[in-house]
């Protein structure tokens, strides 16, 4: 992710003090993103999320821890972007129960004058780690795919792994497609074909 990027995001922030909605939000305005909810309540948080899908999502430690971790576990469960929490002050064990719940960082929102930038900082690294996330966890989705994938080839035309293998790779080039999409092609459609003859 490039720092164009993550020069203007849409950006969710979520904690049940509004006193601390009204001091983020001008923070976040300032680094150049757009707020697009502030959301308290804990029923509304999820359906929010799925409808604006936010770049990145903040989320404030309040009164309550609970209702940080329930917010952080909606956001979570409804979001494909990174949660950042926000806390006021260190406090380990609620940011390793926060981590648990699906945080990728937090972020510690002192009085400082160049606490905006450390957030932007952080924001960044967040965005590029989530981004990594991602990744990885397609290139090992498209792995285990085109390993169903070789399994079928194998039991189908009784050969050996290199050669089922080699029959997807070949299809591949032959008929211009990616891999993964031969293979998904092979996991879709084995169950509509017949079982090799004993």
């Amino acid at each position: 992710m490039s720092h164009r990027e993550t020069e203007h995001l849409r950006v969710l922030i979520a904690n049940e003090r509004r006193d601390r909605l009204a001091l983020v939000a001008p923070i976040v305005a300032g680094l150049g993103h757009e707020v697009i909810a502030r959301e308290i309540d804990v029923d509304e948080v999820g359906p929010v999320t799925a409808r604006e899908r936010p770049d990145v999502a903040l989320v404030g430690l309040g009164a309550s821890s609970e209702h940080a971790l329930v917010l952080i576990e909606k956001i979570v469960q409804e979001a494909s972007c990174p949660v950042i929490l926000l806390i006021h002050e260190p406090n380990p064990g609620f940011v390793r129960e926060a981590s648990r719940r699906g945080i990728f960082a937090y972020i510690t929102d002192g009085d400082k004058e160049d606490d905006a930038f450390e957030w932007q900082n952080a924001i960044d690294i967040v965005l590029r780690r989530f981004t990594e996330y991602h990744d990885l966890e397609g290139a090992f989705g498209r792995r285990a795919l085109t390993e169903r994938a070789k399994g079928i080839l194998m039991e189908r035309h009784s050969v050996a792994e290199d050669a089922a293998f080699e029959l997807l790779r070949a299809h591949a080039r032959s008929s211009n497609r990616k891999l993964v999409d031969v293979a998904t092609a092979v996991v879709d459609g084995h169950a509509l074909l017949p079982k090799q003859a004993p």
